[in-house]
């Protein structure tokens, strides 16, 4: 090839380089066109000439989004948005609790093993009266969290060696006289979300498996301040969504066939097998509520707010909460009142009194939401709920479920938008690709469209949230607690809104075996008043006793 030919070639390449990279310029810079292209996706018309006039604004604010790319803020940043049901309902705070349980003489079984499925009221006796030992009870749930982790796919760490030096010393303060109270020496596990520091916070998600943070949550620190030994980092679905972590499946402990629902997926398999002796879990849509329901355990979703989420991974900072899940509704009593209060570390988090009694509600002013048990999915068992408290003697009255104005639906766009903040990093770095799950419904997909929801629409939606706490609020208040099926209409969503309190316990089974649940809604603030009732139930029937047949001890 001469060197007149090699020298055009050249040129052409030039040349062939300029015009790609100016077709490239051409199809990046933002016309008159894209700006109606994004009027028609938020619904809004604009004449040629406004379009023309908004073009320079709309280029400064992708010049401006690009900056603020490349200073994604870390997951435990929270934002300058402030929500607080405290700032609209004030709380009555006088500074002290009112812990009122039942205790009386345990015997301990000829087969030491099924000590993994007492209530923390009875683990409590037999180690206040030296019965048993916090050593000799944290080796038997270790022993099960080895034997059958793997089965329900629910741990992702086991913490052995410092849980067994943590029930040697507390065996040895109550066996001096230093007895801290009802959960001393109790083992228990957390929902991965939930930094410890030495030990991975996985956050369920592979982007994030070997995720080291230097601290360890607040409420970690005040059940452990109690005695309590942590011994397990429980699974979540990745990110706080479903079932599916990066390392598999948790599975329900009443069919290995089914996964355990989620997020707090192995908090609630893991307690209801008798893997640890009561857990922490989170909710921001359903993530208490629904893997209680499937492996029918108890759980207790507080009021926004009742306890610190310093040390937790932020998913929705406004809608975020952090319950316990155990296997009675006193048993989360014990664990509220130990975790509730005010932390500086948490701006969202509030003080107020926390009152319990193991007593008949006599005194409690109780309705069932008529509309929402005629059309209930768990009919059957629903309606044996009202029957029982009735025959055990209390006054139900009935109420029909709240009639809102309100597009509640469509305010889920809160949940999806913070959602898509907290995980930015993702997004922008494409690691979303590592993510497990990569549906239309997965994470990946639902932040990339989260993008697309205007800040204004968000800030609207937050306006019409007042709205709904303030008409739930006045609707509810004339009741102590009120009855619902866990999943009737809209109720899950409203009271995730609007950062009121349930709780949720089985109440029967599907096809003999399948675990189903209703729910016990009220007032901020209430949660012994919703406890108290829910503890009566229990003491009426029998279901948060039940034990899974493979998990049981023979």
């Amino acid at each position: 090839m001469n060197k007149s030919i090699k020298n055009a070639l050249k040129l052409l390449l030039l040349v062939a380089v300029f015009f790609a990279g100016f077709i490239a310029k051409q199809e990046s810079e933002i016309t008159t066109q894209d700006v109606f292209s994004a009027a028609k996706l938020i619904g809004l018309d604009f004449t040629d000439a406004e379009a023309d006039s908004l073009l320079d604004d709309v280029k400064d604010t992708k010049s401006s989004l690009g900056q603020l790319h490349e200073a994604t803020p870390p997951n435990d940043l929270y934002p300058a948005l402030f929500f607080s049901p405290a700032q609209v309902f004030p709380p009555t705070y006088m500074g002290e609790d009112l812990l009122e349980v039942k205790q009386e003489k345990i015997t301990v079984p000829k087969n030491r093993e099924e000590l993994a499925f007492y209530s923390i009221t009875e683990l409590a006796w037999l180690l206040e009266h030296e019965k048993i030992t916090p050593l000799e009870l944290t080796e038997i749930y270790l022993s099960r969290l080895k034997k059958y982790g793997d089965t329900l796919e629910c741990v992702v760490t086991i913490i052995e060696e410092e849980a067994l030096d943590k029930a040697k010393i507390a065996t040895q303060e109550i066996k001096n006289g230093n007895y801290k109270g009802l959960l001393h020496g109790i083992p228990f596990g957390v929902k991965d979300l939930l930094a410890v520091k030495g030990y991975k916070t996985t956050w369920g998600a592979m982007p994030y498996k070997e995720q080291m943070i230097d601290e360890t949550a607040t409420l970690v620190k005040k059940l452990e301040d109690k005695g309590a030994i942590l011994i397990a980092k429980l699974t979540l679905g990745a990110l706080a969504y479903g079932d599916v972590w990066f390392d598999g499946v948790t599975r329900n402990p009443w069919n290995l066939k089914q996964g355990s629902s989620g997020s707090s997926a192995g908090s609630a398999s893991a307690t209801v097998a008798g893997l640890v002796g009561f857990s922490i879990g989170t909710e921001t849509l359903g993530s208490i509520v629904s893997p209680s329901t499937r492996c029918g355990a108890t759980g207790l979703r507080p009021t926004f707010g009742g306890v610190s989420r310093h040390g937790a991974m932020a998913l929705s900072w406004t809608m975020d909460k952090i319950g316990p899940i155990c296997r009675s509704a006193e048993d989360c009593a014990i664990v509220f009142q130990a975790i509730h209060g005010k932390d500086v570390a948490d701006p969202f988090s509030v003080d107020y009194d926390f009152h319990f009694k193991s007593e008949k509600p006599a005194d409690l002013k109780i309705a069932y939401v008529r509309n929402l048990f005629d059309s209930s999915w768990n009919k059957e068992n629903d309606a044996k709920v009202l029957t029982v408290l009735k025959e055990g003697g209390l006054n139900l009255e009935t109420i029909d479920w709240l009639e809102t104005d309100i597009p509640v639906g469509s305010m889920s766009i809160i949940l999806t938008a913070e959602a898509a903040a907290a995980f930015d990093e993702l997004t922008l770095s494409n690691a979303d690709d590592q993510m497990v799950r990569q549906g239309k419904s997965a994470w990946p997909n639902i932040f990339r469209a989260s993008r697309f929801i205007p800040a204004v629409e968000y800030i609207q939606a937050n306006r019409l949230r007042v709205k709904l706490m303030q008409q739930f609020s006045e609707w509810a208040k004339e009741y102590d607690a009120i009855l619902v099926p866990s999943f009737g209409d809209n109720q899950l969503l409203v009271t995730n809104l609007t950062g009121h309190p349930a709780v949720v316990m089985p109440n029967g089974y599907q096809n003999g075996n399948s675990p189903r649940s209703f729910s016990i809604i009220g007032n901020y603030y209430e949660e012994g008043k919703l406890l108290q009732v829910a503890n009566y139930f229990q003491e009426l029937t029998d279901f948060e006793n039940q034990r899974p047949p493979y998990f049981a001890v023979q």
